[in-house]
C-alpha cells in the first residue's frame, strides 16, 4: 500500500510540474516553434499517460482484493485521492486569478504610474496636525451643526404643515413626515455653508396608490444603466380586481359597494397630468413631481413668510426644494427638500433627483436611496467602536480635502457619497477596535488607499446591495441583501475622458493634501491654533 501511495504522490507532482500555470504557451522562454523541445514533452506526457494507466490497474487489482486489506488502508487511499483533488483544484484557481490579473488593460495601470510617484502610503501627514483638527475643527463644527439641525427641523415642520394645506385645498398629493439624511444627521458635515438635507414621502389621493417595479426583480427588464432605478406606476384601488361589478353596474343611491365605498366615488377619476405621470403613460415622472413640488412649496412659503425675519429663495431652478435661507446677518443656510416615495413598508425611498447630481437618470426612471439604511449602519457601528473613534474624522478630512481640490481643479465623478461608502466598506472589514483615536493617521491612510485601489479597478460596490458583511441589525430588506452588487464607478467604465479627469483629480488631492489639512487648522502669531472651515 506504501508503495501505492508513493505512486500517487509521483502522479501529483507530475501534473503540478506539466501545469500549463507553470508552462504558460505564451512564456517567451519557451517558443512554441522550437520542435525538439515540444517532442520532449510530447513523450513526457506519453510516459505519464503510461504510469497513469498502469497506476490504475494496480488500483483495480487492489479493489478486488479489497476484503483481505484493512479498513486503514482504504482511507489512506481515500485521503491521498482527496488531497491530491484540492492540490489541482487550489493550481487551477490560482491560474484563472492570474489569467484575471492579465486582462486589466495597460493603460489604465500607465495612466496611474504616470499620474504622480505619491501614494497614501507615502504621502507625508503630520499627526499632530490632524489631532488638532479633530480637537478644534470637529468638536466646534459639531456643536454648530446641532444648532443648525434644531433650526432647519422647527422651521421644516411649519412649511411642510403649511404645504400639506395647499395640497388638500387643491386635491393633489399627501405629504407626509421629513427624515433627515446625509453628512448632516449623521455628524461628519464640516464644510460651509451648512447644508441640510431633508426627505419628504408623498403619495396620491385615494383611491389611487404606487405600484414600485425594480431593476432587481424577477420580471425586470431593464437595461443595465438602470441599476438601482426603479419606475412606479399610479394605479387605482382594485383596478386589477376581478368579480366586482361597481364599475359595470348602476348601484343607484341606496346601494354602495362594499371594496370601494362612497369616497372613491366621489373623487372619480383623476388625468395622468393630475396624477404627475409621464405623457401616455401611468408611470410617475420626476420632471412632473419637481414641478409640482416647487410651485408647492413657493405657495406654502408664501403663507407663512410673515412669521420669519429672513429671506428664502431657490438655490437651483432645476431641483424641486433647493432652498437657501439667507438671514439679515447675512449667514446662509442651505436646505434641500426632497419629494421622494417610499418602497412599500421599507425605509427606501426613490427619489426623483439629489441636488449634488450632475447625471441622474432619464425620466420615469427613479433612483432607490439606501440613506436611512446607510445612517442607520453608522449608528450600528457607533455603538461598538472605540469611545473616541476617528472613522467620523477621517471622512472629514477626506470631504474637505475633496471639496478643496474640486475648487482648485474642477468637477470630476468623485463624490463625497463615495468617500463615504468607501468607509463604510473599511468599517465592515476591519477590527473596529483598530478606529481609536490615536490610530487616525492609519486609517486615513486606509480610506485614501481603498479609494485609489477602486479607481484603478474602475469598481466601487455600493455597500448594501448584495453585501453579505452588512449586519442584519440593519435590517436591509432581502430582495437586497441578494441583489448582484452595484458598481457605483461604472461610469468610469464605460467614460475613459472621466476616467483620466477624476484620477488626475484624486492624485492632486493627495499631492496637494498635507498642505491643504494645515490650512484647515493654522498657527496663529501666540501659538495657538483656529479653524477655518469654509
Amino acid at each position: 500500500m506504501q508503495g501505492t501511495i508513493a505512486r500517487v504522490c509521483m502522479v501529483v507532482a507530475a501534473a503540478i510540474l506539466n501545469h500549463p500555470l507553470l508552462f504558460p504557451h505564451e512564456n517567451a522562454t519557451l517558443p512554441e516553434q522550437d520542435e525538439e523541445l515540444m517532442a520532449r514533452m510530447r513523450e513526457h506526457e506519453e510516459r505519464l499517460e503510461m504510469e497513469q494507466a498502469r497506476l490504475e490497474k494496480e488500483l483495480s487489482q487492489l479493489d478486488s482484493k479489497q476484503e483481505e486489506t484493512s479498513s486503514e488502508e482504504g482511507y489512506s487511499w481515500y485521503f491521498w485521492s482527496t488531497v491530491s483533488f484540492v492540490i489541482l483544484f487550489t493550481i487551477e484557481m490560482c491560474r484563472v486569478d492570474l489569467s484575471d490579473a492579465e486582462i486589466r488593460p495597460v493603460e489604465d495601470e500607465d495612466m496611474f504610474s504616470e499620474s504622480g510617484s505619491i501614494t497614501p502610503r507615502t504621502m507625508p501627514l503630520d499627526k499632530d496636525v490632524l489631532s488638532n483638527f479633530c480637537d478644534k475643527c470637529a468638536h466646534t463644527s459639531a456643536h454648530e451643526n446641532w444648532r443648525v439641525r434644531e433650526f432647519v427641523e422647527g422651521f421644516a415642520d411649519d412649511l411642510l404643515e403649511s404645504l400639506r394645506s395647499v395640497c388638500h385645498r387643491e386635491a393633489g398629493m399627501e405629504v407626509g413626515d421629513f427624515v433627515g439624511i446625509g453628512s448632516m444627521f449623521e455628524s461628519w458635515k464640516v464644510c460651509k455653508p451648512l447644508m441640510c438635507d431633508l426627505i419628504v414621502p408623498f403619495s396620491p389621493p385615494d383611491p389611487y396608490s404606487f405600484q414600485s417595479h425594480l431593476w432587481c426583480s424577477p420580471s425586470s427588464e431593464m437595461l443595465p444603466d438602470m441599476q438601482g432605478c426603479g419606475k412606479i406606476k399610479v394605479t387605482r384601488f382594485g383596478e386589477n380586481e376581478e368579480g366586482c361589478l361597481c364599475g359595470s353596474a348602476n348601484l343607484g343611491d341606496d346601494m354602495l359597494c362594499l371594496l370601494h365605498g362612497r369616497d372613491d366615488a366621489l373623487n372619480g377619476d383623476h388625468s395622468p397630468d393630475e396624477l404627475l405621470c409621464s405623457k401616455n403613460t401611468r408611470f410617475l415622472s420626476k420632471d412632473q413631481v419637481m414641478k409640482w413640488f416647487q410651485i408647492s412649496v413657493t405657495k406654502a412659503w408664501g403663507r407663512i413668510s410673515h412669521k420669519y425675519d429672513f429671506e428664502v429663495t431657490f438655490r437651483i431652478l432645476d431641483a424641486a426644494g433647493a432652498l437657501k435661507i439667507r438671514f439679515r446677518s447675512l449667514k446662509v443656510i442651505v436646505l434641500n427638500i426632497i419629494p421622494v416615495v417610499q418602497l412599500e413598508d421599507t425605509d427606501a425611498y426613490f427619489v426623483s433627483h439629489f441636488p449634488s447630481d450632475y447625471d441622474s437618470s432619464p425620466d420615469p426612471y427613479w433612483t432607490l436611496s439606501f440613506a436611512v439604511y446607510e445612517k442607520n449602519l453608522l449608528k450600528h457601528f457607533a455603538k461598538r467602536l472605540p469611545r473616541n473613534s476617528c472613522h467620523l474624522h477621517c471622512l472629514q478630512i477626506v470631504t474637505l480635502l475633496h471639496r478643496k481640490q474640486t475648487g482648485l481643479t474642477g468637477k470630476s465623478a468623485l463624490t463625497n457619497y463615495h468617500l463615504k461608502t468607501a468607509l463604510l466598506h473599511l468599517l465592515l472589514s476591519k477590527k473596529l477596535s483598530v478606529w481609536g483615536i490615536d490610530s487616525i493617521e492609519h486609517r486615513l491612510r486606509d480610506v485614501l488607499s481603498f479609494l485609489q485601489r477602486s479607481l484603478h479597478e474602475k469598481r466601487l460596490h455600493h455597500v448594501l446591495i448584495g453585501n453579505s458583511k452588512v449586519p442584519e441589525e440593519v435590517q436591509v430588506p432581502e430582495i437586497f441583501r441578494k441583489a448582484e452588487p452595484i458598481n457605483l464607478f461604472r461610469s468610469l467604465v464605460l467614460q475613459r475622458e472621466l476616467y483620466a479627469t477624476t484620477v488626475g483629480h484624486f492624485h492632486e488631492m493627495l499631492r496637494n493634501a498635507p498642505v491643504l489639512i494645515q490650512e484647515f487648522t493654522p498657527l496663529l502669531s501666540n501659538g495657538g491654533l483656529h479653524h477655518r472651515l469654509d
